[in-house]
């Protein structure tokens, strides 16, 4: 069996301030300790479900978080950036299922250090008229390579937007949200536990294959800013139904790396803040 983990920050167990989760935050050096952590937690869950290759894609901010040398040994480690496909770098139809470590739930939700992508600067995303953020974007184009997500770990909201989103997906609340900079804290010992045993239990057995998507996928995009739709109209395909919105129809995953270039053009028409 093979397993893909996609690890962002946000949602690890402990954190909850930018100064956390930010290389610039006085905090930060423990942060990615506890980041490591969970990861670890969910590859050995993975591995005493019979896991024989496990990928781990640091998913967050700079890409460069996880020590190569904190991670399990079980485990090898795509880092650092510009990846093509972002937060779902490496996933393959190869893979028999995928984990997600450390999620938060989308702009405008009151959950721990919500937003979406690019703090500010992305107001709200629609997948096929739904609204959604990392996580439904992560399930539906997993699910487009045919690999299903099966677990994910994060605050309780972000908890609740993946079970809503998906059902089948087996979540993990290691904090419950009581703003979006303050948490009540899971023990950490508690906290791993529950997360090694919830990964063994959804890959337990084997998952089965989610069902082929047959037609294209309509992603729409609103940005703070207006000059960041007027740059992207001159992606062929792009268009904007407003001046604040862009849309795009394609197939999944080429629209999620589509959407990763937006982003990047988005980042060198602003220079907004992460969270604050």
């Amino acid at each position: 069996m093979r397993i893909y983990i996609s690890a962002d920050m946000e949602g690890v167990t402990g954190l909850v301030d930018r100064d956390d989760v930010q290389p610039d935050g006085r905090d930060y050096e423990r942060g990615r300790r506890m980041m490591a952590e969970d990861v670890n937690a969910a590859v050995r869950g993975a591995v005493a479900a019979g896991a024989v290759d496990v990928l781990v894609n640091d998913a967050h901010g700079p890409m460069r978080n996880l020590l190569p040398e904190a991670l399990h040994p079980a485990a090898r480690l795509v880092r650092g950036k510009p990846k093509q496909m972002g937060m779902l770098e490496g996933l393959a139809p190869e893979h028999d299922a995928v984990i997600c470590v450390g999620y938060h739930s989308r702009a405008g939700a009151l959950g721990v250090l919500s937003h979406s992508f690019m703090g500010h600067e992305i107001e709200d995303i629609w997948l096929d008229g739904r609204p959604v953020g990392e996580i439904g974007l992560a399930q539906a184009t997993a699910a487009a390579l045919g690999v299903p997500v099966v677990a994910l770990t994060g605050d309780d909201t972000a908890c609740t937007e993946a079970t809503e989103w998906d059902a089948s997906i087996t979540a993990v609340a290691v904090k419950y949200a009581h703003g979006r900079f303050a948490a009540e804290l899971r023990p950490e010992d508690d906290a791993r536990r529950a997360i090694e045993d919830a990964v063994t239990a959804a890959l337990t057995p084997a998952p089965a294959r989610p069902p082929v998507r047959e037609e294209p996928a309509v992603l729409e995009v609103r940005w703070q800013s207006a000059s960041v739709p007027a740059t992207l109209l001159g992606i062929p395909g792009v268009t904007a139904p407003d001046s604040r919105t862009v849309r795009a129809e394609g197939e999944l995953p080429l629209l999620y790396r589509q959407f990763g270039v937006w982003m990047r053009v988005a980042a060198s028409l602003t220079n907004q803040p992460p969270y604050c």
